[in-house]
């Protein structure tokens, strides 16, 4: 094994594109690149001609009436016109498929780019940068090839000819020209530096701005929810704000680039006619050479300035194509070290052996983790929100590599194997698994895209979601909306199943696969999950102890560290961790004819504002709890509202926000089963200080304060008690209470 690879670093050599070149985009189409230019060479040629023909027509055809001179001339333009316009059209041609070619190849390329890139890179990457380097720096590209001929290519040959045949009619007129060039491109040259920072700083906030609209308009129903639409409002206005201050920099560097170059030309033109009308009145230059000199001087003067009106394009390109290069210069994170090794069969276990990562270097989502999972084994890891459950799959599947020690499958550090080959074994179901806006049958054929129709349905039946896909007016063909939208939760659910199971993974990883869902749901599929777990190893993430009493072995996580393993009772007579998230989570029970939750003395006495009441108490308070279901993302309490009522999770997962000065919504917390929050609304009439919104469908129980007050009513010195102790023994109202 390296020692890169025992170091936990990340490997020397990546499959990126940091290496990438613009003229391997150009080497395919060197051939059509070169009849383009000698259809400019001809096309510069008649244009450089026309100018010198006034020569002999003044001073010969017309001054000396030689007819034989008149005619020939004319009969050469008259050629050099039609091969002239052949040459264009076929230029036009040519450049139109080499154009399309390369940005063809162009899009692809970065968009393969974009398939190496790492998970990290997505995470500190606004969406609305990807996009737009898509949408707005590659038209801006595909604008600058599409007129590089017309406005740069062909004025510069026609320059260079010009320039040439200046001298052949007057060196002295010739050299005095030649200030054009000092004229037109000492401005821009101050300008166009500045111009360029201004365009990439200008796409930097395009893309910004992108990125939050996109997350505007994904975040509709917590906007509305919690009355937002003012602050998006004005937030958006100070990114507008922004765009528009730098917008208004590049136009006016833009502008500068063009108009410093018009200027100088300008007053060169009239100094040049002025010093050859002089020499012509002195008989030092004849009439023909002088207009032929002043219209060469003038096709000269016309193609430099379309260059340098051009030049604003060119330099707002600038800016875009540095942003595309950065892009290829991404290098991934995770990618095959030389030489990796392929086809590892996962025969025996997959060790974690002293893992520590960190998401961004700073703080430790894992901290010193050593365990393994054995072939064939239903392993389940659990723990509170943000204990590191998650990430231990991730480090699995490869998304990220450990910042020190390492995973290894059958003894082979996973760094070391073909990255592709690895994840074949693989399939997994989360939480919000992501469907495509295709048919029913190409989603699950994501699992492996080799599937024949048959397995496709043979896997569906698995799921048990095939009887409703034929039931849909499309069957198989119907498209699932943008992320699956058009279908149910567990529909979408059982559709993500089938995409594992048609994967036949030797290892099934489930992270929080049904708390996303209505407990009829979550029922319905923790029994298809169970049933198809038992050919194969399946690690299994979650809060919901009641699914994972069967696992092969917990692994309890709390705050990065591994504290706890072991089977299920093992564990509960530890009496430590695992033991208190099982208390959370048990005590309740539903009636099965009416659907309403109860929940026992035993629950209600683990919770401490309640623990000093007498069994008869709590039990009569039991009684008076009221049940509810609720959707994804309902309002439970909003900041500021009056408190009156104490909320018990029984199942679900719930966020804590609070407002800042600004008025804009922080997450401060995360709720789940057999959590609490609203202790202070029992006891006292006083404001919400945080809103709490679902995360995920949820069953809660709540008790009004007048309930809780009128069974206190015969105890006084209790409700004494309470009131002097609640300050110190519990957080504040909407808070959420520890596990």
């Amino acid at each position: 094994m390296t020692s890169s690879l025992e170091s936990g670093s990340p490997p020397t050599s990546v499959a990126g594109q940091g290496n990438f070149r613009w003229r391997s985009l150009v080497r395919p189409h060197r051939t059509a690149l070169a009849a383009v230019g000698l259809c400019v060479l001809i096309q510069a040629v008649f244009y450089a001609a026309l100018p010198m023909s006034f020569e002999v027509l003044v001073d010969d055809a017309i001054l000396k009436s030689d007819r034989q001179a008149l005619v020939t001339v004319l009969a050469l333009l008259a050629v050099g016109v039609v091969m002239m316009a052949l040459a264009g059209l076929w230029q036009v041609r040519l450049t139109a498929r080499i154009v399309a070619l390369l940005m063809r190849d162009l899009r692809q390329r970065l968009f393969a780019q974009l398939q190496r890139l790492s998970l990290a890179f997505y995470q500190r990457t606004l969406p609305g940068d990807v996009v737009t380097r898509f949408s707005g720096d590659l038209v801006m590209i595909e604008e600058i090839c599409t007129s590089i001929v017309p406005w740069v290519v062909m004025p510069a040959v026609s320059m260079i000819l010009s320039t040439g045949l200046l001298f052949v009619l007057d060196w002295r007129l010739a050299l005095l020209a030649m200030l054009v060039w000092p004229v037109c491109l000492l401005g821009p040259r101050w300008a166009a530096p500045r111009a360029i920072a201004a365009s990439h700083a200008k796409r930097d906030a395009e893309a910004t701005t992108t990125g939050l609209v996109q997350e505007n308009v994904a975040a509709q129903d917590v906007i509305k929810v919690f009355n937002l639409r003012d602050h998006a409002v004005e937030g958006f206005g100070r990114q507008a704000a922004r765009l528009a201050e730098r917008t208004e920099r590049l136009q006016f560097f833009s502008a500068l680039v063009e108009r410093l170059s018009t200027i100088g030309n300008a007053a060169l033109q009239v100094i040049v006619l002025a010093v050859g009308a002089t020499l012509a009145y002195r008989g030092e230059l004849s009439i023909g050479a002088l207009a032929a000199f002043q219209a060469l001087f003038l096709v000269l003067s016309e193609q430099l300035g379309y260059v340098m009106q051009y030049a604003p394009n060119v330099v707002r390109a600038a800016g875009s194509l540095r942003r595309i290069e950065a892009l290829f210069g991404e290098v991934p994170d995770i990618a095959d070290i030389p030489g990796p090794v392929g086809d590892v069969a996962f025969a025996r276990e997959i060790a974690f052996d002293r893992i520590t990562f960190s998401y961004d270097g700073r703080h430790d989502a894992l901290i010193d983790i050593s365990l393994s999972i054995g072939k064939g084994e239903f392993v389940a890891l659990v723990g509170p929100s943000g204990c590191g459950k998650s990430t231990v799959l991730a480090l699995v599947t490869r998304l990220y590599d450990p910042r020190q020690g390492a995973v290894s499958v059958d003894g082979q550090d996973l760094r070391s194997i073909d990255l592709a080959s690895w994840r074949r074994n693989l399939a997994s179901v989360l939480q919000d698994n992501f469907l495509f806006d295709v048919s029913i049958r190409d989603n699950i054929r994501m699992g492996r895209l080799d599937a024949s129709d048959a397995e496709i349905e043979a896997a569906a039946r698995d799921a048990e979601i095939d009887d409703v896909i034929r039931r849909m007016p499309s069957g198989y063909e119907t498209r699932v909306g943008q992320r699956g939208g058009q279908l149910s939760g567990g529909q979408r659910q059982r559709i993500a199943i089938a995409r594992a199971i048609i994967r036949r993974p030797s290892l099934l990883l489930l992270d929080e696969a049904t708390s996303a869902l209505d407990p009829a749901n979550e029922a319905a599929i923790n029994r298809t999950l169970r049933r198809l777990a038992k050919d194969r190893t399946v690690v299994s993430a979650t809060h919901r102890l009641a699914t994972i009493v069967d696992a092969d072995r917990i692994f309890v996580f709390r705050e990065g560290r591994l504290v706890e393993a072991g089977r299920h009772a093992e564990l509960l007579s530890l009496g430590q961790v695992y033991a208190g998230l099982w208390q959370k989570q048990a005590g309740f029970t539903e009636d099965q004819v009416g659907g309403g939750i109860a929940v026992t003395v035993e629950r209600l006495r683990a919770i401490p504002l309640l623990s000093e009441l007498a069994d008869d108490a709590l039990s009569r308070l039991a009684s008076r709890f009221d049940s509810s279901r609720c959707g994804k993302d309902r309002t439970i309490v909003e900041e500021g509202d009056p408190g009156d009522r104490f909320y018990l999770i029984v199942r679900g997962r719930l966020e804590v926000a609070r407002k800042d000065a600004e008025g804009r919504q922080h997450r401060i917390g995360l709720l789940s089963d057999g959590d609490v929050f609203g202790e202070v609304a029992l006891l006292r009439d006083t404001p919400r200080t945080a809103s709490v919104r679902t995360l995920t469908p949820s069953v809660l129980l709540s008790l009004s304060r007048k309930a809780f007050l009128d069974i206190l009513a015969d105890q006084p010195e209790l409700r004494a008690s309470l009131e002097r102790t609640l300050p110190e023994r519990h957080r504040t109202a909407s808070e959420p209470t520890g596990p």
